[in-house]
């Protein structure tokens, strides 16, 4: 065997399992994929021997699959086991750090969108801002997992990043004290006669801090409960389990979402269990261009069973689930798009996102340029969605020039609930 075959042997270790599935005669497809680690296997040693500076093999090992799985679509990633230990915690609801769900685009950290009542939603940060640099260095080269864990640090200790804001000709500087971001994923107060719950992600307390809620919630308003709002407007998703029990929460029976992967028995649907906490009263979902993943599988789910009248506008469009695979003892994990999820109806949201049943802008839209608000068909090497019928764009209802109404969405869906205004006649043309 050559000599830089041996010396890669123990790094390829890894790829053991994978190829122990391979039987030893499959053809040339085969024999090209052998081609193909040997290749790696050149590249690693001449990196290993030749580098500038001496280069540890778990440093080569990490970034080679880092690129190998970030280059398939934006959601898929590798996690060292430090960040693999970090995503851990944060599914739990508790993490350190400011408070921001970001992602890279174009060597930069972008916000998707600062969590509510965290150091980065207090100082103002907004979604589509973009994370130039950390403490006064850039972060342009730096891998997203290296630039949130730059962001990371003690409860109380400062980090100052720089702010790339559109519409704004200068980067500003904006220093945060990190805390210890405690997510209350589930939060409600009554709008008078009307239950308000809105969930700002899906890790493992959402489903039942809702449950929580509504029960809260009915005892406070009593009998002259008119109906509920759930606001899943920014919410950039998280656990499918969640999403599935927050539906079923409504729902008495029925298909909530169904995940599709690469074969047929890949398969999975997921259905309700009879019981409506609300005990059948109406519900109105608002949504907009934040609403992503575990949060459009809820939205579809009662869209599609019509136990809810969504309003707001078009959501981000991220039909894909991923699963977490780790890799070994510590050796942290796989963060892998696996499959792809559909509404009851059998709609795939990929790239296309949860079209409102009532279009209603808030009314900063205008002023946000299309660049500050992307979708996931906006995201370079994205998924692609399933084609579907174009449909005429709809009406969208804006709030009136002549007055100041602080939440015209929450407004608008508030006034749904109370009979003064109906569906039909939204649908019929109260307009721009």
């Amino acid at each position: 065997m050559k000599r830089f075959a041996f010396v890669a042997s123990g790094v390829l270790i890894g790829f053991g399992g994978a190829l122990a599935l391979l039987p030893a005669a499959r053809g040339a497809n085969d024999m090209s994929t052998y081609r193909q680690l040997d290749l790696f296997s050149q590249a690693f040693d001449s990196v290993r021997r030749n580098y500038v500076r001496p280069v540890q093999d778990s440093e080569l090992v990490n970034a080679a699959i880092e690129g190998m799985v970030s280059e398939l679509d934006p959601h898929s990633s590798y996690m060292d086991p430090k960040n693999y230990a970090d995503m851990q915690i944060q599914t739990k609801g508790e993490f350190g750090g400011v408070g921001i769900e970001v992602t890279m685009e174009d060597g930069l950290i972008k916000v998707i969108s600062p969590i509510d009542d965290t150091p980065a939603a207090k100082a103002g940060l907004k979604p589509g801002d973009f994370i130039a640099g950390i403490d006064g260095v850039s972060i342009q080269g730096l891998g997203l997992n290296d630039a949130i864990d730059k962001m990371r640090g003690p409860s109380g200790s400062k980090v100052t990043l720089t702010v790339l804001r559109t519409g704004q000709k200068k980067p500003f500087d904006v220093t945060l004290a990190r805390a210890i971001i405690r997510v209350d994923s589930a939060k409600w107060h009554r709008e008078g006669d009307v239950a308000y719950i809105r969930l700002t992600g899906f890790n493992e307390q959402t489903a039942s801090g809702m449950e929580r809620g509504i029960r809260e919630l009915k005892k406070q308003i009593g009998p002259g409960l008119k109906g509920y709002v759930i606001d899943l407007r920014n919410n950039p998703g998280g656990l499918l389990d969640q999403a599935v029990q927050v539906s079923d929460d409504f729902l008495t029976s029925g298909e909530v979402v169904s995940t599709r992967g690469r074969h047929p028995d890949d398969t999975q649907r997921y259905d309700a269990k009879p019981g409506d906490i609300t005990d059948g009263k109406r519900v109105i979902v608002l949504v907009n261009a934040g609403t992503a993943s575990a949060s459009e599988i809820v939205a579809g789910a009662l869209q599609d069973h019509k136990r809810a009248t969504i309003v707001g506008m078009t959501s981000f469009g991220k039909g894909s689930v991923q699963t977490i695979i780790p890799l070994g003892e510590g050796g942290g994990a796989l963060r892998l798009t696996t499959a792809r999820y559909y509404t009851p109806s059998g709609h795939s949201i990929q790239a296309q996102g949860i079209i409102p049943d009532i279009a209603v802008a808030q009314g900063d839209e205008e002023q946000t340029p299309k660049i500050a608000r992307p979708s996931e068909a906006d995201l370079p090497g994205h998924l692609v969605g399933e084609p579907v019928i174009k449909k005429p764009d709809a009406v969208v209802i804006r709030p009136p020039k002549d007055k100041k109404i602080e939440d015209f969405q929450l407004s608008y869906a508030l006034d749904l609930l109370r009979g003064k205004t109906t569906v039909a006649s939204a649908k019929g043309g109260q307009a721009d």
